[in-house]
């Protein structure tokens, strides 16, 4: 039974000196969780003449609120031997105490590597992610330093001016290329601060670092990934003017052979200057499939058909030193794409490996059906998750460092020798893939081969069987007017005189504004508009338009060396749309308006 009790005690639980003497108050009221045999266990002690240690207890104050205390009996001499009762109020030391629980605990689960050392820099503390991340136990870790991490690869001048800092009292920050138990090279962003004890000395280092390694990496691929996409961009506005450029000279040529004499001198130059004008249209086409600026005419495919149907020209292209061993995919998914393109992927591909293996190897060719999901996305920037059919192609080759996959899809970039590549080929494969929504990764090691994994879309449907091709006949020329609206004076006088030639009545224009005027001079006896898409003051799809109104009979011809993007963007596409790509020969224009006036 309790009593009296000091003023300290009456402030700590809230009771009045009263309700104590009233014996309104005992243990058990004051402690939070009862203290059912207090009485009993004082009285022991008083009768024992004993000394009862402290014990912790929460009391409860009259509000309500918590109170942690220690509770100390102690025994008075004399007659009545009446127990002493000690309460300290130790609230603030729990809260203390529980704070740095939290801490500690918080220490031990954070993702981020923590390690206290001494003054000296030996290892006093690891935390779980430090074992996690270096593969280092603690017990390995303690007692030495920082530096088993140390990889050779950060600048010494970077851990001098680490330890300038810190034993200066500052806070360093920084990044370390470290190395792991097993040898892995791993990035780390780091800050190291000094701690002080009470009179201010620095008495440890604490570092905390974070594995930054795959974001780097993910910071890597889109800067690569944008860099591409600029560099796409400027091949395609190169490739649009050589396609008009290339178009005249083509044109020019085919036009000046037709009128030429058998035996005439010329001729010969004629050609030569044709084969010329020919392979800079096939490096105009390579930089818009790699700007991803063709017009595309994709069909279901079965990516194994296309490989096995590929076997015998591929066997021929890599010579007998190389074996081929293809591996096809079970119940392979379709895929929707350009057929010659999807070819065009597998050649250079193949005449990569070919080239990266010239004392002979194996290449091996696989498709097989994949599924990516959110896990794979993360680490794959920009994939999307979904279902894809790959590509594998392998070599045995020479394989390349870091440097150079950083650059391989870049166009005209190269490490073979002058003269034995165009630095287009892989390019290439890069814009045929992402104009056909799929992704194309490398992986390659020096001295251990090249793997190249292109993943296209997978479509549920069934691959079309194609029926052979009819025998091309070049039509021969019709009667009509023709209205041709070209802003490239080159193009638009060959168009003239090819027309002029097959017999028909042509009319020329600069722009869409003064065709317009033309158009609606002629009427109805307008039979076709030969446009050009991209044009000053006003592009062909509105000019189409409004001859449209204005004579519904005529036909429509789009020309154009942008292709696939920009004529998107104008409106033009879809099968009722008739378009011919520059660069085009006279003969194939012919054979295109007599398709589209017949049709």
């Amino acid at each position: 039974m309790i009593k009296d009790a000091n003023d300290r005690l009456l402030e700590m639980v809230g009771y009045t000196r009263a309700e104590f003497e009233a014996g309104a108050v005992g243990w058990q009221t004051l402690t939070a969780s009862g203290w059912e045999n207090a009485d009993e266990y004082i009285g022991q002690q008083v009768a024992t003449r004993g000394f009862c240690p402290a014990v912790e207890k929460e009391f409860l104050h009259k509000d309500g609120r918590r109170v942690a205390v220690n509770v100390t009996v102690a025994i008075m001499e004399g007659d009545g031997g009446d127990a002493v009762t000690l309460v300290e109020d130790i609230t603030e030391r729990k809260q203390h105490e529980k704070e740095v629980l939290r801490l500690a605990t918080a220490v031990e689960q954070t993702a981020d590597s923590i390690v206290i050392t001494d003054t000296n820099g030996n290892i006093q503390y690891v935390n779980p992610a430090f074992e996690r991340i270096t593969g280092y136990a603690k017990e390995e870790a303690l007692g030495k330093t920082p530096s088993i991490l140390k990889s050779g690869k950060t600048d010494l001048g970077t851990y001098e001016e680490l330890w300038q800092t810190i034993t200066k009292g500052k806070v360093w920050s920084g990044q370390l290329l470290n190395k792991k138990k097993d040898g892995t090279l791993f990035e780390e962003r780091v800050t190291i601060s000094p701690v002080r004890d009470a009179s201010g000395d620095i008495v440890n280092y604490i570092a905390v670092k974070q594995d930054i390694t795959q974001q780097l990496q993910l910071e890597q691929q889109l800067r690569q990934s944008q860099r591409l996409e600029a560099i796409g961009q400027l091949a395609g506005g190169v490739a649009h003017d050589f396609n008009n450029l290339l178009t005249a000279i083509l044109g020019y040529s085919d036009l000046t052979l037709a009128k030429l004499e058998a035996g005439n001198p010329l001729i010969n130059n004629l050609r030569e200057i044709k084969k010329a004008g020919e392979r800079a249209a096939g490096l105009t086409r390579q930089l818009l499939a790699f700007s991803r600026k063709q017009m595309l005419a994709p069909r279901v495919l079965d990516l194994n058909s296309i490989v096995s149907d590929l076997n015998k020209m591929l066997r021929r292209l890599i010579g007998e030193d190389i074996e081929l061993v293809t591996k096809f995919g079970v119940n392979l998914g379709s895929i929707k794409a350009d057929p010659t393109q999807v070819e065009q992927v597998i050649m250079n591909l193949v005449v990569n490996s070919r080239d990266a293996m010239p004392n002979g190897g194996t290449l091996t060719i696989e498709t097989r059906n994949v599924t990516f999901d959110e896990e794979y996305v993360l680490t794959h920037q920009p994939v999307q998750t979904g279902d894809y059919v790959a590509l594998v192609v392998s070599d045995t080759g020479s394989g390349m460092d870091a440097e150079t996959q950083a650059r391989i899809f870049e166009p005209f970039f190269t490490t073979k020798e002058v003269g034995k590549g165009t630095g287009l080929g892989l390019s290439t494969i890069y814009g045929i893939v992402k104009q056909s929504g799929g992704y194309v990764w490398v992986y390659s090691e020096v001295g251990m081969g090249t793997t190249f994994k292109v993943y296209l879309p997978r479509v549920f449907e069934e691959a079309a069987v194609e029926a052979p091709a009819a025998k091309e006949i070049i039509p021969a020329g019709g009667t009509g007017t023709i209205l041709v609206v070209e802003d490239n004076v080159e193009v638009r006088h060959l168009i003239l005189e090819t027309l002029k030639e097959a017999g028909y009545s042509v009319i020329e224009c600069g722009d869409g504004s003064e065709a317009l005027a033309v158009v609606k001079e002629c009427g109805n006896q307008l039979h076709l508009l030969i446009t050009d898409v991209v044009m000053p003051s006003m592009g062909g799809r509105e000019l189409a338009e409004h001859t449209k109104k204005i004579a519904p009979d005529a036909r429509v011809l789009f020309i154009s060396g942008y292709t696939d993007d920009a004529v998107v963007r104008a409106g033009i596409g879809g099968q009722e749309m008739a378009f011919l790509e520059k660069p085009f020969t006279p003969v194939e224009l012919v054979r295109k308006i007599a398709d589209v006036m017949n049709a």
